[in-house]
């Protein structure tokens, strides 16, 4: 490959003129003859300040720092289009880098990418561990909570920073959480003449002088009552804040089941209460989506509090009365009817904007709500469950199971 790839005859449609390049901490002397003659021919080369730096010597074109935010320099770069244009990126630019970004506004034809070895091979490498054991979490732009559920005993995982202040927060947050004792690796400036490593349990973190490119390596250690995020649906009712208006957690494992959550699917948890729903909706896979609806701000609030708190904090939460707040959002995949199932002018949207394939299904408990959902099958179809459970309490000196109201759960896949 080479500098002319970029070069489009007249009036001919853009090929790959948006040559995207990985760099290391070792700067140019790393590169391939390739990325090296595509930043010399580019009329524009685009990145961070230090990336710049970096590739100085070879910058013959304009050089552009990425402007704050970085969407604002996107118009810079599409305004040369068929040019030969760079954009400098650190590792690899698809791994949790700028290629995603730039990919939302270009199609791939018209990009090239050189990628670098990413910081987290490099540290890999380093520790000998296997890549495709580890999850990796970013918190670059992202609150700490995000890491929580990916703190199992055992697991080994890398935690891509922010900066250098960073890694003492996130150590302060895993002691708090309960996982104190986890092992964990400061991994600075890898694969430049700055590279260190530093050892240390979360909860003795000391360090200083820490270098804001960096990224932590933890071996999770759990104390004997940390509140580990299950792997199956059904927190306990107590973890998550709530005025009573919560699907308690024998029926929630069952909803869920119900609804049956994939990657990348959009749920609308309709009369939201606590967001307990919507939350271990969001938990089933890092990929999925929700929207959480309750016509009462202070639940709305409790139910973004308990996504955060519980490791989620991309629940989308709205205020506003169904069926009008439902107007203009984004067509479901599934969606949950908690609050709302007695109005049937809910239940008619709800169903009008799930998609084709999706599940519908409303949990109830009184009977004038029940009748309702009895309707809407008779409509829609489906099926119609009755929910019992019940739980042993004190009754005086001894014991005795005291059952919870019943629920009637309908659930429907929508077939077209």
């Amino acid at each position: 490959m080479t500098a002319e790839h970029v070069r489009q005859p007249a009036g001919a449609p853009p090929g790959p003129w948006l040559s995207i390049i990985g760099l290391g901490e070792e700067g140019v002397e790393a590169l391939s003859p390739a990325a090296r003659a595509l930043i010399g021919a580019a009329v524009l080369v685009v990145g961070g300040a230090r990336h710049l730096t970096l590739a100085a010597p070879l910058i013959r074109g304009e050089a552009l720092p990425w402007a704050s935010p970085l969407s604002d320099t996107l118009p810079r770069i599409l305004a040369r289009r068929g040019q030969p244009v760079v954009v400098l990126a650190s590792g690899d630019p698809f791994f949790f880098g700028v290629g995603t970004t730039l990919l939302r506004h270009l199609p791939a034809r018209e990009m090239c990418c050189l990628p670098h070895p990413s910081s987290v091979s490099l540290a890999a490498a380093r520790l000998g561990w296997a890549q495709q054991e580890c999850a990796v979490v970013s918190l670059t732009g992202r609150p700490l909570e995000t890491l929580r559920p990916a703190l199992q005993p055992g697991a080994r995982l890398f935690v891509l920073t922010a900066d250098q202040d960073s890694p003492g927060q996130i150590c302060e947050a895993l002691t708090r959480w309960g996982f104190g004792e986890t092992a964990v690796t400061l991994m600075e400036a890898l694969g430049g003449p700055r590279e260190r490593q530093r050892h240390v349990r979360a909860r003795d973190f000391d360090l200083q002088d820490v270098q804001p490119l960096n990224l932590l390596a933890l071996e999770v250690l759990a104390e004997a009552d940390a509140p580990i995020i299950p792997l199956a649906p059904g927190l306990p009712d107590d973890w998550f804040e709530h005025d009573g208006q919560i699907t308690k957690r024998e029926i929630r494992a069952v909803t869920l089941s119900s609804l049956r959550p994939r990657a990348g699917a959009l749920l609308w948890d309709v009369g939201a209460g606590s967001g307990s729903i919507g939350i271990e909706w969001l938990l089933a896979h890092p990929g999925t989506r929700a929207i959480a609806v309750d016509s009462h701000p202070e639940r709305a609030a409790r139910a973004a509090r308990n996504a955060a708190a519980l490791g989620v904090p991309r629940l989308e939460v709205r205020v506003g009365r169904a069926p009008a707040v439902l107007e203009g959002l984004p067509r479901p995949d599934a969606i949950f009817i908690g609050g709302g199932a007695r109005d049937e002018a809910v239940i008619d949207q709800c169903w009008a904007a799930l998609l084709p394939g999706g599940r519908l299904v409303a949990n109830v408990v009184v009977l004038e709500t029940e009748q309702v959902i009895q309707r809407a099958w008779q409509r829609y179809g489906g099926t119609l469950t009755r929910l019992s459970v019940e739980r042993l309490e004190p009754v005086g000196s001894l014991h005795g199971f005291r059952p919870a109201m019943p629920v009637v759960q309908w659930a429907v896949e929508k077939r077209n």
